[in-house]
């Protein structure tokens, strides 16, 4: 069953009309809401930037806080340790 929806949303004072899966209406919804949060508090620190000028410093600090977010959760360090410790184990039991 295609459970699509269309919805509209506003962000930075323009319509975006989009057609997405039912059950990601609320995150879409939230994500927009979270950028225009974030260009008004842009807009009124910064009121005689130009609007691209604006929309460019959320979509910079959006970006960084992803990455922030996915180097914290970089699990790759571990998982090596894990397999050298697993390496050095069977090392130890093949001896015995």
């Amino acid at each position: 069953m295609n459970d699509k929806i269309k919805i509209n949303l506003q962000i930075a004072d323009s319509n975006y009309p989009l057609t997405i899966n039912r059950e990601e209406e609320e995150m879409v919804r939230k994500a927009a809401k979270q950028v225009n949060i974030r260009l008004n508090k842009y807009r009124e620190v910064y009121k005689n930037l130009e609007p691209e000028k604006i929309i460019a410093m959320v979509a910079y600090q959006f970006s960084l806080e992803k990455l922030q977010l996915l180097e914290r959760n970089d699990t790759a360090p571990y998982t090596e340790k894990v397999k050298e410790l697993t390496e050095l184990l069977e090392d130890y039991f093949k001896g015995e």
